[in-house]
């Protein structure tokens, strides 16, 4: 016979993740944080970079004394 303490309705509980599993998720977590990061980055960087010049004329760089094509 049952206990009557016993209950027997409601969620089963759930195993805690074991290091190892606890770790390699926050390998994932880390790796999703740069690829997300570097999309961001990348998608700033193409909506604010300066028109290219289309009639092909030569220009010098900010940074450089010769000009480059």
């Amino acid at each position: 016979m049952r206990s009557s303490f016993v209950v027997g309705s409601g969620a089963p509980l759930a195993k805690t993740p074991n290091l190892r599993r606890q770790a390699a998720r926050r390998r994932w977590m880390v790796v999703g944080g740069m690829l997300t990061l570097a999309l961001v980055s990348g998608a700033i960087g193409s909506l604010t970079a300066g028109r290219q010049v289309p009639n092909g004329s030569v220009e010098t760089g900010p940074f450089s004394y010769f000009p480059y094509q």
